[in-house]
C-alpha cells in the first residue's frame, strides 16, 4: 500500500516557472499555489498557500544561476512541506548545480556535490528526479532513491528526424566527443544514432604554452556532431569545433548539449564559431535580451511529467530510455 495518498501537487520556485507549469499542463492538474519570494537581506521565505497533508509533493527547481539563491530555495521548499506533513518529498532538479564539484582535483579541495546532496537529504527530501548529471557516480551521493534521466533521448528523436536514414548516409556523420572526459556519452548517443565516433583531444605541452588539438578518428569531408552534458563559457566546445574543421577537414558541424548554461561571452563565441546549429534542452530557462540565431532549444518538460506520473504509480521509468 502506497503511505502517500492519491493527490499529486507541483510546486515550483523562481528558477523556471514556465518548466514546472508545462508540467502541470502534462500532468493536467494546477500548479500549486506558493509564495517564493526574499527578504530585503537576500534570505529566502516560502509560504505554502494550500495544504500538502498527505500529499505526493514534488518540487521543481533546477538550481542554476544564480545558483545558491535557488539551492536555498528549494531548501525551504522541502523544509516547509516536510513540516506541513507532506506524505513524500520529490525534488525535481532538472539541472543540478555543484555537478562539477564531484571530486578532490587537489589538495584540501571540497567535494561540494556530495555536500548539496547531504543538505537536501537533511532538509527532508525523499527522493530526486533529475537528467545528465555532470558524472553520473554523483547518484551514489546520496542515500536517498534517485531516478536519473537521460537526455540523449531527446536528442536521438531530434536528429534522427532531422537526418534520416532514408535520406541520408549516416557513414558520413560522425559523434563527437568534445574532450576525452565525455566520451562515454558520446558513445552511447553515437551508437543510437548509427553513426561512427570521433574524439577531440587536447593538451597543453607545458606551461604558457596553447592547447594543441588532436582529432582522434576521421572526420574529413564529413558532418560532425559534437555531444556534451553542458555548455558554460563555450570555450571548449567552440575550439572543438574550429579544430573539427581546420585540422581535421569536417565537411560542417553541429553540437547539442543538455544544459546550455552559457555564462559569460557563450552565446558571442557560439555566433563566432564554425558550429551550424546548437541544439539545447530546456532544463535551463535562457535569457530573452541575449538572442542567438543557431542556439535551439527542446522541450523535456513532458519527459519529467511522464516520470512523475511513473514515480507517482510506483511503476518503473524504464520507458523513459
Amino acid at each position: 500500500m502506497i503511505a502517500y495518498g492519491e493527490k499529486i501537487q507541483v510546486f515550483c520556485g523562481n528558477s523556471n516557472p514556465k518548466f514546472a507549469q508545462t508540467i502541470c499542463n502534462e500532468l493536467g492538474i494546477p500548479m500549486g499555489k506558493a509564495e517564493v519570494k526574499h527578504f530585503a537581506d537576500g534570505e529566502a521565505s516560502v509560504s505554502l498557500e494550500e495544504t500538502v497533508r498527505g500529499a505526493d509533493v514534488f518540487l521543481v527547481q533546477s538550481t542554476c544561476k544564480p545558483v545558491n539563491d535557488h539551492l536555498m530555495e528549494l531548501l525551504v521548499m522541502i523544509d516547509a512541506c516536510r513540516r506541513a506533513s507532506a506524505g513524500r518529498i520529490t525534488a525535481v532538479i532538472p539541472y543540478f548545480g555543484y555537478a562539477r564539484q564531484d571530486r578532490k582535483a587537489k589538495s584540501r579541495d571540497p567535494i561540494s556535490a556530495k555536500l548539496v546532496a547531504n543538505m537536501l537529504t537533511a532538509a527532508g527530501a525523499d527522493r530526486i528526479l533529475t537528467m545528465d548529471l555532470h558524472a553520473s557516480q554523483i547518484q551514489g551521493f546520496f542515500d536517498i532513491p534517485l531516478d536519473h534521466l537521460l537526455g540523449n533521448v531527446t536528442f536521438v528523436d531530434y536528429f534522427l528526424k532531422k537526418f534520416p536514414e532514408d535520406q541520408y548516409n549516416h557513414e558520413d556523420f560522425v559523434v563527437v566527443s568534445p574532450d576525452v572526459g565525455s566520451v562515454g556519452r558520446a558513445r552511447n548517443f553515437a551508437a543510437k544514432v548509427h553513426m561512427g565516433l570521433a574524439i577531440v583531444d587536447k593538451r597543453r605541452p607545458k606551461a604558457n604554452v596553447c592547447e594543441v588539438m588532436n582529432i582522434i578518428g576521421d572526420v574529413k569531408d564529413k558532418t560532425c556532431i559534437l555531444y556534451d552534458d553542458m555548455v558554460d563559457t563555450a570555450g571548449s566546445l567552440c575550439n572543438a569545433a574550429k579544430a573539427l574543421v581546420e585540422i581535421g577537414g569536417a565537411k560542417e558541424v553541429y553540437a547539442c548539449a543538455t544544459h546550455g548554461v552559457l555564462s559569460g561571452p557563450a552565446y558571442e563565441r557560439l555566433e563566432e564559431s564554425p558550429i551550424q546549429e546548437m541544439v539545447f534542452l530546456n532544463t535551463i530557462p535562457q535569457l530573452n535580451n541575449t538572442p542567438s540565431g543557431k542556439c535551439k532549444f527542446l522541450d523535456v518538460a513532458p519527459v519529467f511529467a511522464r516520470a512523475i506520473e511513473h514515480i507517482h504509480g510506483a511503476t518503473s521509468i524504464a520507458d523513459l530510455f
